[in-house]
């Protein structure tokens, strides 16, 4: 039985895209009174913020395990429509039909994923009199639909990427056709998007296995397991132009460049693209506009191309939906596409022009997930246990959790899509590295760092980026922020610094930093930070007013010697350090006159674990009498996992191949993890017998579980 309540709390903060316009044509006796938003997460706090705007109140649906999900408590009503697995909650047509008729919700916004290209929802909604806020049921099949889109496209002239123009029909099918078009080719899901159900395959047995994942992960996903080939076309660039259509009139926007992907998922979005010229961006979007006029298409969507190193271009899909990535839009546009979407959907005609549509400034987009980058991206999950977001101008972030919160194998582990917008390129590469930098996440892993090494990245900055950007990059994983030893040096001199003040009670759990005791005389600190070690001299000095601070507070004044002790204790160089500001999670430090934020996330009687430049790193600080002793400290027994299948990720076991007493080769499939609807393959690590299988299919398993035991 589906429970209906009344949300008390409503969250009145903006998200941070306020500049947006906004369009309030009508009051709210000509607008929908009510809209169920059939999603989760960021965007459907996001839709429901600009709902808010504009007067309208929301229903929000959530399954069991969402029942105090960031989006509940937003909504002024909300309904459950199942437990937590997809197929029973966001993907339940009956049950969301249900929860519409209950509210008296007008329309329904669908965000992205779940029903947002679900044609079958769509009439459903249309046969109670319901307003879908998207497409019509037949735009949506005819340009939702990966398949039938390609047929439209090639038959309006828009270039398409050579391919089989449709459904391919098992697996010898699907083989025959790989090889009629030559490797490398993409599998993917004529339904859905979000990089699910999709592989690239550059071999026959490459396409047994994508071809048997990716038709999972598409009925799981989307409810939808039709499948295409394609050829696939490498070192190109995925460039996106979102449009905008009332069913008269077809606008396009500028250009997003979406090309920094893994497993084909986008990772950083950025508009408009630093590849493109006026010329490609307004033949490109015309041709956007043409496609949605050859169906009447009503609504926001966007069209997705591939473009080559000549700027070729090539149509790839069309998704019905908003965007994941468009805030980006927004923000160099001044447009608030979901009002635009509401309008739309009520019957207004658009109100602005292909003139109006011009570019200000630039925006990039990083998407914050919670997965371990140092394990391969593997999910994350757990309580968020402290969430600290950065702010600022120029910075906004769409989130849907909040601190407290449970990140769970059922759903995407997006955290938040981190957004910084400017002047220039250059200006928003250098907010976002400020905005990763004092982003606090702490509970789960998370890719900050990886996002944060990205915009170091010489090729990025440079803007020389394609799809194959990250395995290019980071052909081995990423394997960590590699710091200077000048950045090494500024560690040692934070964590030292954290142990003095630590040792001498002078520093609070607040924000106030100032000194209430003396501080005693200097001491001799042995910094380690991975494999370098620095003795430091430590003392206070007299406190002044510095220049240093610009607040004009009083602030705390050291100075830290770095010594050699094989010459006598000899001054090889000396910064003064001044505290800027203080708390229990961040310290900010002027070292040598130049300021320097850093993270504190744990700390043992010896070490520090700080972040710095969106990287986490273990600091040791001891006194010479510890750091004698340390040498007779027994060293830390290491646990033999060669014999063991451990799994890497928490999820679901959803298939096993193998038996005991067979004997696998290295590289040879064992069993399938479920996790956040993506289907992960484990492998045998070497040539050997099963001896022991300690899961079964549908079992739940933890990270570092052992799953098979080997002979």
């Amino acid at each position: 039985m589906n429970r209906l309540f009344k949300v008390q709390s409503v969250i009145s903060k903006p998200i941070g895209w306020s500049s947006i316009r906004s369009f309030h044509s009508s009051s709210a006796n000509y607008m929908f009174e009510k809209i169920l938003v059939a999603n989760r997460g960021e965007i459907a706090c996001r839709v429901m913020e600009t709902c808010k705007k504009m007067g309208i109140k929301t229903v929000a649906i959530h399954s069991d395990v969402d029942k105090n999900a960031k989006h509940v408590t937003m909504a002024d009503e909300a309904i459950c429509v199942g437990p937590a697995p997809t197929s029973e909650s966001y993907l339940n047509i009956d049950a969301i039909i249900e929860a519409i008729k209950m509210t008296g919700a007008q329309a329904v916004h669908p965000g992205y994923g779940f029903l947002s290209e679900n044609s079958r929802f769509v009439k459903e909604l249309e046969n109670i009199g319901v307003t879908f806020i998207g497409p019509g049921s037949y735009a949506m099949h005819a340009l939702g639909d990966k398949i039938e889109s390609k047929r439209i496209a090639k038959e309006a002239g828009v270039s398409v990427v050579p391919g089989f123009i449709g459904e391919v029909d098992g697996m010898d099918h699907v083989l025959k056709i790989a090889n009629e078009i030559g490797y490398p080719v993409m599998v993917k899901a004529s339904a859905g998007g979000g990089g699910k159900g999709m592989r690239v395959c550059r071999n026959d047995e490459d396409v047994k296995i994508g071809f048997r994942l990716s038709k999972q992960e598409a009925k799981s996903s989307f409810g939808d397991d039709r499948m295409l080939i394609e050829k696939y076309i490498e070192h190109g660039r995925h460039i996106e132009i979102q449009v905008l259509s009332d069913g008269e009139t077809a606008l396009y926007f500028p250009e997003r460049d979406c090309s920094i992907q893994r497993r084909n998922q986008k990772v950083i979005e950025e508009a408009p693209s630093p590849f493109m010229d006026e010329e490609t961006r307004t033949k490109m979007g015309k041709e956007a506009a043409a496609l949605c006029k050859a169906v009447g298409y009503k609504s926001a969507g966007t069209v997705e191309f591939l473009v080559d190193h000549d700027k070729s271009f090539y149509f790839l899909e069309m998704n019905t939906r908003l965007q994941v990535e468009h805030p980006i839009t927004e923000e160099i546009t001044k447009q608030d596409l979901v009002e635009h979407m509401i309008r739309i959907a009520y019957g207004e005609k658009l109100k602005i022009k292909q003139s109006d549509i011009k570019i200000h400034g630039w925006a990039m987009e990083s998407r914050v997930y919670a997965e371990d980058p140092y394990r391969n991206f593997l999910p994350s999950i757990g309580r968020v246990k402290k969430y600290i977001r950065p702010s600022g101008p120029g910075i906004r972030i769409d989130g849907g959790i909040f601190e407290g919160a449970e990140i769970s194998t059922y759903y995407d582990p997006l955290i938040s899509k981190l957004i910084t917008y400017g002047e220039s390129r250059k200006n928003v590469i250098t907010k976002m590295k400020r905005a990763l930098d004092e982003y606090y996440i702490k509970g789960v892993n998370h890719n900050v760092a990886f996002l944060r090494d990205v915009m170091e990245n010489k090729d990025f900055t440079d803007g020389n980026v394609t799809t194959d950007f990250i395995p290019k990059e980071y052909p081995e994983g990423f394997q960590g922020y590699k710091f200077s030893p000048k950045q090494i040096e500024q560690l040692s001199i934070c964590a030292v610094f954290l142990r003095f003040v630590e040792q001498h009670k002078n520093l609070t759990n607040s924000s106030n930093t100032s000194r209430t005791s003396a501080i005693s005389p200097d001491i001799l600190y042995i910094a380690k930070v991975e494999n370098v070690r620095h003795s430091i001299h430590f003392y206070p000095l007299e406190n002044s007013e510095t220049d240093a601070d610009t607040e004009g507070e009083e602030s705390s004044r050291f100075m830290a010697q770095f010594i050699d002790q094989e010459k006598d204790g000899q001054v090889i160089k000396e910064f003064e350090v001044n505290l800027m500001d203080g708390t229990p999670q961040f310290i900010k430090l002027n070292i040598g006159g130049i300021s320097h934020r850093f993270q504190i996330h744990d700390k043992s009687a010896t070490t520090y674990t700080l972040q710095f430049h969106g990287s986490k790193i273990p600091v040791t600080i001891l006194t010479p009498e510890e750091d004698l002793l340390v040498q007779y400290m027994p060293a830390k027994k290491t646990v033999d996992s060669s014999n063991s299948l451990i799994s890497p990720m928490p999820g679901t076991i959803l298939s096993l191949a193998v038996n005991v007493g067979d004997k696998v080769v290295v590289g040879q499939e064992l069993c399938i993890v479920e996790a956040m609807k993506m289907q992960n393959v484990l492998r045998a690590p070497k040539d050997c017998e099963i001896k022991a299988i300690n899961v079964k299919p549908g079992q739940v398993v933890s990270v570092d579980e052992v799953l098979i035991d080997f002979k």
